[in-house]
């Protein structure tokens, strides 16, 4: 995970928008549990894992809507149907929020905006 900071880190350093998608929340089987992370930037390209496959392309999907100008949201992802061929679904469901991150808004140290 400390990839997704460092590359966080240099997304602001650098002025880039890009947004943070976080598991919140799991039930049954999933290939990540809550907190993992990852980033997305504007071209799709990322930085950590959310679990692969599917679920994370519909994230990142997701996630390059918001880096233009969407607002932050929750995506269930669910892992529960059955597909053909020799991968198999975990069987669970995720809740990922995927929040925008702002290179140009400053926080004082009282935490406000």
């Amino acid at each position: 995970m400390n990839d997704v900071y460092e590359a966080l880190a240099r997304a602001i350093r650098t002025g880039e928008r890009v947004a943070v998608a976080t598991v919140a929340h799991t039930r049954g089987s999933t290939p990540r549990r809550a907190g993992a992370k990852m980033l997305i930037r504007a071209d799709g390209s990322f930085c950590g894992t959310i679990g692969g496959g599917c679920g994370e392309a519909e994230v990142r999907i997701e996630a390059m809507a918001i880096v233009q100008g969407g607002a932050a949201r929750v995506v269930t992802v669910d892992l529960t149907n059955e597909i053909d061929g020799p991968d198999k679904i975990c069987g669970g469901v995720m809740e990922v929020y995927i929040e925008p991150v702002d290179p140009f808004l400053r926080v004082d140290n009282a935490g406000t905006a």
